[in-house]
Formats: structure tokens, sequence, C-alpha cells
């Protein structure tokens, strides 16, 4: 068993010893704080129709995210009714989990490494999928391609967003920071 006091994840371990040195000296930071860093991932499984149907899916999808993430997911509610939808307030519509700290850098350096190769037809992700503030957003199709789930006890399989937020002052920064993380950009 790992010592929880002495442990450090990979990712982060990386960062401290070659990415900060490499993005100090490519953008010309003159103290160490102004240099961009991971501030927080959010994971989000929308259920949709499937939850309107059955409120079982919703805590279907929050345990799914609990496995992938590591920590307890939300299930997230309706805020209004809407009546063409069939959906009234505060009935389950999904799920989310936000990670910080060590927990982030592990679910990246899982992301890239393990459950990125095993997208079907990959050929990386889109490098125009930032706000502009310098935080990331991708989608992914299939929840199943994390080593956590079993396939065989999957009752459906989710799309899942994933947000990357930073505190990169401009989406170039943002990029050059995931770039050295090894986040696959096709462009």
């Amino acid at each position: 068993m790992l010592d929880a006091a002495t442990y450090t994840p990979r990712l982060k371990a990386v960062f401290r010893e070659s990415i900060k040195a490499a993005l100090k000296e490519e953008f010309g930071y003159t103290n160490d704080m102004q240099i961009p860093r991971l501030d927080k991932i959010v994971l989000n499984i929308g259920c949709g129709a499937e939850a309107v149907r059955d409120s079982k899916k919703a805590k279907s999808a929050q345990e799914d995210l609990s496995k992938i993430a590591g920590q307890k997911a939300v299930i997230t509610k309706a805020k209004k009714s809407i009546a063409g939808f069939r959906v009234r307030e505060e009935m389950p519509l999904g799920a989310k989990v936000t990670l910080r700290g060590d927990r982030m850098y592990e679910f990246l350096d899982r992301l890239i490494t393990i459950a990125m190769p095993r997208i079907r037809d990959f050929r990386g992700v889109p490098g125009k999928s930032f706000d502009g503030r310098g935080n990331y957003a991708l989608g992914i199709k299939e929840h199943i391609v994390f080593p956590e789930i079993e396939y065989d006890k999957v009752d459906e399989v989710w799309g899942m967003d994933i947000v990357i937020a930073t505190t990169a002052k401009t989406d170039a920064e943002a990029k050059a920071l995931l770039k050295h993380f090894n986040m696959p950009f096709n462009s």
C-alpha cells in the first residue's frame, strides 16, 4: 500500500521538475506564480431522456462517475420544469464531480495515457476547444474507455464532459501547459 504522506502523482512531479521551467522560459515569466497550472477538472455525465423515463439511470451514472473519478460524484437535478421534455423541477438528470489536487493529476494521467488510446478511431483532441480564458473542454462518447468500468456490468453507455480549468490567462498559455502534459492535440 502507498504511503499517502510521501506519494506524489507522476504528472504532479513532472510539472514541478520540468514543465514549470519550460513554461517560464517559453513565455518569459519573471515570477513562479505567473506560471499557469491546473486548477481543477470537472467531470459530468448527463443522462438526458433516459433519466426522465427511469430515475435509477442517474444513480447508475453517479456510481460509474464515482469509480472513474476516485471520489463520490453528486447527482445533478433539473433547475426548472420543462413540460415538452417531461422534466420536473428537482428531477435527477445526471452526475458531476470536481477533482482537485492529487486526484486531479491522477485522473489527467489516466485520461491521457490509458483512456484516450482506447477510444475508437482516435486521432487526437481538437485544439480549438478553449474558452478564451485558458480552460479546455472535451467530450467523450463512451465512458467505458476508462479501466475502472467493467464492460460486462455496464447497463448503459454514457457520454461524458471533461472540463480542465487552468490558471492560464490566455488560450495559448493553457494549450502550451496541456501540450507539456502530453495532451494529444490534433491541430
